[in-house]
């Protein structure tokens, strides 16, 4: 039986604006995906992006939201 904590991921990164190390709860089930999360630090927006790699795991990338 897969539960619903199975979809969910944590994933630690670097602030793009503030640079301190923050963990983030991924939700896997929704494939790739693009959503905005404020910093639990500085409390800037960012960008979190999924994309799906050829053998199906997902990357997970940050990045302000002025960067292109």
């Amino acid at each position: 039986m897969i539960r619903p904590m199975d979809y969910l991921d944590e994933h630690s990164a670097p602030c793009p604006y503030c640079g301190e190390i923050i963990t983030l709860l991924v939700d896997l089930s929704a494939g790739p995906q693009t959503y905005i999360e404020d910093c639990s630090v500085c409390c800037r927006p960012i960008v979190i992006t999924l994309t799906e790699n050829s053998d199906g795991s997902l990357d997970v990338s940050l990045r302000d939201e002025n960067e292109a």
